[in-house]
């Protein structure tokens, strides 16, 4: 549920923000903070769906309170896992159009506040950070299987939260209709698609692979998204100089 989600994850930005905390409150708080539960429950939910699909044959049907939610975030996730199509640049975006702002996910209500922030609306959840959350786990398992890398993942959050872009207003398409917002406001995904900006987003070491990606969700193969949650914790000066090495290596080769 939404609540559940919001308060797990307001315990773990309490956590991430925590200056003094010991090695042994650390675990104990992220445990206790049950995220980390719930990117498991989110991918072993889509591996069901998908293993229903692609070795049984059978049609799936994903039932959610409303199907704006939780349904969507399976239903996303258990295409990435089977079609690598979903797994390019404009696969992905594609999917998210699809799966997340024409089926209704919304994100006016579910994003009316920064995530991190201390007010807390009834109907804001973040469920669609726990999804880029998802991805980021195929991604860091599959590192060579998806097209974009990390700073899509983190681009995407930032613009569902506060964007120069219209793509992630409204709740909905019929609100989108009725307050013109593709005709007043730019897209997202024309932005991204730029050359001088695509280059940021794509992963070096991508190499299209055909098969189906199946996750591990043992509780070992399932670690903190630290990109994310120590984003403004931690120094990511090295990491960008390291990625950036690994591009101009793949490029000279």
């Amino acid at each position: 549920r939404g609540r559940v989600l919001q308060d797990s994850f307001s315990r773990l930005v309490e956590l991430c923000s925590d200056p003094a905390v010991t090695m042994e409150r650390w675990l104990g708080r992220l445990d206790s903070s049950r995220w980390l539960s719930h990117v498991k429950a989110a991918l072993s939910t889509a591996c069901l769906a998908a293993q229903c699909l692609d070795r049984e044959g059978c049609t799936v049907l994903v039932h959610g309170a409303e199907g704006t939610d939780t349904t969507l975030l399976v239903t996303a996730l258990a295409q990435l896992i089977l079609d690598p199509a979903c797994r390019t640049l404009q696969g992905f975006q594609g999917l998210l159009e699809r799966e997340w702002i024409q089926a209704g996910h919304p994100f006016q209500l579910r994003c009316a506040h920064s995530a991190s922030s201390h007010a807390r609306g009834k109907q804001e959840a973040p469920v669609f950070l726990l999804f880029l959350d998802c991805v980021w786990q195929l991604s860091r398992q599959f590192p060579l299987s998806l097209e974009f890398g990390e700073q899509l993942l983190l681009t995407l959050f930032d613009n569902a939260y506060a964007s120069a872009y219209g793509t992630f207003l409204c709740n909905n398409e019929r609100e989108r209709s009725l307050c013109k917002v593709k005709e007043s406001t730019h897209s997202l995904w024309a932005w991204l698609e730029q050359p001088e900006e695509k280059h940021k987003y794509l992963n070096p070491l991508y190499s299209h692979n055909p098969l189906v990606i199946w996750p591990s969700v043992e509780p070992q193969s399932i670690q903190l998204w630290q990109g994310f949650f120590l984003r403004w914790i931690r120094p990511s000066q090295h990491l960008e100089e390291a990625w950036g090495q690994i591009q101009r290596l793949v490029q000279g080769n």
